[in-house]
């Protein structure tokens, strides 16, 4: 018995000497959010506040010392994500995660950022502001690589430090723009149901901009199956470990439509959801420049920012600077394939991509003139046809850096402009507002036309040249608005009006967000910060609510169940909220994807079928195809001696609808409630691992919003009934000139990256619940209810 009760006694105090050494282990790993730190390169004292959702106030007497202690605080809190990111568009994932990254990083190495990055950085003049900036804030960044605490994430998975070079600056803008792009994932499918189907199956797809009725207004052959390039670029950006940008909303609202007469600036770009949350918030004030931004890990300058003079922020265009060309390789020699001017001959060039616990692979590039060919770089592609991938931002000159610097220290509107023009890819809605009572929105990128005729959502010609570019525009030509006669400029990734009667070919998204924010814009002209607040909170669809009652007229509604005939009650009093205690979305989203299943995916495929469903394409078909009694898709090609009609593809839908959702969630339809199947859980990298969940993962939480609201949480179409959200507003900044020093944000968990930090999901709740912090600007108010870290110069 004394034996036993040693060893109980001995274990007992081997838990609390392992506790105790947790407990130190992860207040080791805390950031540093007071105290002092000597910073190399600091020419003198700067001081960091730190408020209390963790945003840090730097005042220093020189921007390259704000610029320094921003590296340095920034790696402090992402020093992981800005890892990872720096890692996709080289192809060097797979040096630490092993060959399960294996495909994500043969494709990026072969796309050629890495490549594009270096002959920019090489025409750098190391002279400029930007540079010299860009290379203050590396500093900060490798100081904290070096001596700071090792990022759990980094031990676990076994990373081995490398300093940030400006070439990873290039390299994260490069993965950026590629995942802001929408061709890779479009034009292989619409060629292959061309091919398959013929073009009559294009029409009700709204390809030619048809169904783009509400336009942001300016103030100026062979059946190949190509669908396995959308397939496999669809995956990559999936799985990837940082999300893609996805869409957005803004709006400026001029003096005449506010409350106050001031300019009222409104942004939540939208973005895949992951943990950390995409955008780093800092303040900057120095004796010449005073800026608080949302900065991206591991860059220098802030994508969306304001200060007492400006406002501005982004959304995207969603343009088409992506062209895909079937090459004619030479019979017999695959390393010829044919110009308008005769055979040329392919550019091979090899990289080399380390794998974790394995032996290396050699990647082969093959590039024809429009690009690199994707047949080596993408699995399941016919090698025998070869396609090559024309893309702006390794085709035009890069001057993104020169770009972030200019939005970020302009004097005034015409600076500004001068600085979204220099952006050849990727196209963005750049929208601005002023303390002068100046709103404007410019769309970037380096716009380019066809012959006419040429369809660039399809496969194009290689060979004859009959497919290429012929005519690059001037950036006079993009779309844009400056102080507009309605009082207000707002984008919402819906197409812009034609300039000169040319209708820019792009991926628009459905007119739902665009047609609900101009709505609530022209209905009022006394606009003040809470009634912008609600409305960039708001969960209604207009468009939904047109649908729904286009789908009812399909049913018989006297030969349905007692129970069917309340679900239609439910719907035909829905107003299109998407509130968490609605049952109304919740029928309307399983009907919808029925319709569209049973609609689409005979002909389609399962595969292509999802695919589809995941595009601005089908998107776009919801609201529209369904009006078309006369589509060719009614059809169920499966079923030879049958031809299904409108009412019947839609009734059956409704039928299976009720079915399923009284299986999933029971007889009582009031229980159908929309917060029970719209939940949302922010992922962290290592959060996929069971154990490691609780740790790193944010939520999961019920979610209010949907798809194609303002409040755009949103999601994927399953058979399991539940809406798991992908991604929604990366942030919501409300910037009021009349009251800028208590201008509104929220982010959609917090400013740490740090599991152990305080600030990791801090804003979690209140982003779900609608609500919003401070962005500070006045040093009083941020001096009471700060901490303070102080950055001294290094003796030597």
């Amino acid at each position: 018995m004394r034996r036993f009760k040693k060893i109980l006694l001995v274990l007992v105090l081997l838990i609390v000497v392992l506790g105790i050494g947790l407990c130190v282990y992860i207040f080791y790993l805390k950031p540093k959010y007071e105290g002092e730190i000597e910073l190399k390169n600091l020419q003198k004292e700067t001081t960091v506040y730190f408020d209390e959702y963790g945003v840090p106030h730097i005042y220093a007497n020189s921007e390259k010392d704000a610029i320094t202690a921003l590296g340095y605080v920034h790696a402090q809190e992402r020093l992981w994500q800005m890892e990872l990111l720096r890692r996709i568009a080289p192809g060097k994932l797979s040096e630490i995660f092993g060959s399960v990254a294996l495909k994500n990083d043969k494709f990026f190495a072969g796309i050629g950022i890495e490549e594009a990055s270096a002959k920019a950085i090489a025409k750098l003049d190391k002279n400029s502001e930007s540079y010299k900036l860009t290379q203050a804030y590396l500093d900060g960044i490798n100081q904290y690589l070096e001596e700071g605490v090792t990022p759990i994430e980094f031990t676990l998975v076994g990373v081995k430090k490398e300093k940030f070079t400006i070439k990873d600056v290039y390299n994260i803008f490069g993965y950026m723009s590629f995942s802001f792009a929408m061709a890779q994932k479009t034009d292989p499918l619409l060629t292959d149901i061309r091919n398959k189907y013929g073009a009559e199956y294009l029409k009700d797809l709204g390809i030619e901009g048809e169904f783009n009725t509400t336009q942001i207004k300016s103030s100026k052959e062979n059946s190949e199956d190509y669908t396995a390039v959308s397939k496999s670029i669809t995956a990559l950006l999936d799985k990837s470990p940082i999300p893609p940008f996805i869409g957005s909303n803004s709006w400026v609202a001029g003096p005449h439509k506010t409350k106050s007469g001031k300019v009222i600036f409104a942004n939540d770009p939208h973005i895949g959801f992951s943990q950390p949350a995409t955008w780093y918030e800092a303040h900057i004030v120095t004796p010449k420049q005073e800026l608080y931004g949302c900065y991206l890990a591991g860059t220098p300058f802030p994508l969306l920012a304001h200060n007492r003079d400006y406002a501005y922020g982004l959304t995207m265009f969603e343009n088409d600077d992506i062209d895909f060309y079937q090459e004619r390789t030479l019979k017999g020699d695959p390393n010829l394939y044919e110009t308008p001017t005769g055979f040329g001959k392919y550019q091979i060039r090899k990289k080399t991509i380390k794998v974790k616990d394995t032996s290396d692979v050699v990647l082969t590039i093959k590039s024809s003139r429009h690009g690199p060919i994707m047949n080596d770089l993408l699995e399941r592609l016919d090698r025998k046809k070869s396609i090559a991938m024309s893309w702006t931002y390794t085709r035009e000159p890069i001057r993104i850096l020169d770009a972030a610097y200019g939005l970020s220290h302009a004097k005034n509107r015409d600076d500004f402009k001068k600085a979204v023009s220099l952006i050849a890819a990727p196209g963005l809605n750049v929208m601005y507002g002023d303390a002068k009572g100046n709103v404007a929105w410019w769309a970037s990128g380096k716009l380019y036309k066809h012959n006419k005729g040429v369809n660039t959502h399809l496969i194009l010609d290689g060979a004859t040249g009959k497919d290429d570019i012929t005519e690059y525009l001037d950036f006079s030509k993009n779309p844009s608005a400056e102080n507009p006669e309605w009082g207000y400029v707002y984008s919402a990734n819906n197409q812009p009006e034609a300039i000169d009667g040319y209708l820019y070919p792009g991926y628009y998204l459905p007119e739902d967000r665009a047609k609900r924010i101009s709505g609530l814009m022209d209905a009022k002209s006394d606009w003040d910060k809470e009634a912008i607040s609600k409305m960039i909170f708001d969960n209604t669809s207009e468009i939904a609510v047109e649908t729904v009652q286009n789908l009812i007229s399909n049913v018989d509604v006297n030969a349905i169940s007692e129970s069917e005939k309340e679900a239609v009650k439910v719907l035909k009093s829905w107003k299109g909220t998407n509130n968490l205690e609605d049952a109304a979305p919740t029928i309307y989203n399983k009907w919808v994807y029925l319709y569209l299943k049973n609609t689409f995916e005979d002909e389609m495929g399962e595969d292509n079928f999802n695919l589809f469903l995941g595009i601005s394409v089908g998107k776009q078909v919801i609201a529209n195809q369904v009006k078309n009694e006369n589509s060719v898709w009614w059809d169920n090609i499966k079923t030879k001696k049958v031809k299904e009609t409108r009412k019947d593809i839609v009734s059956k839908s409704f039928h299976e609808a009720i079915s399923d959702l009284q299986k999933q969630l029971g007889n009582t339809i009031s229980d159908w409630k929309w917060g029970k199947v719209h939940t949302v859980e922010h992922e962290h990298p290592l959060g996929k691992v069971a154990v490691l969940r609780g740790l790193f993962n944010v939520g999961p939480f019920a979610s209010p919003g949907s798809n194609e609201v303002i409040n755009n949480l949103f999601f994927g179409f399953n058979n399991e009934g539940k809406y798991y959200v992908k991604g929604g507003p990366s942030t919501r900044r409300i910037v009021d000139f009349s009251d800028i020093e208590n201008s509104w944000s929220i982010l959609p968990t917090g400013q740490s990256g740090n599991p152990f930090s305080k600030h990791y999901s801090d804003q979690a709740e209140m982003y779900n619940a609608g609500k919003f912090r401070k962005m500070k600007l006045n040093k009083e108010e941020i001096i009471r209810t700060s901490t303070k870290l102080i950055f001294k110069p290094e003796k030597k």
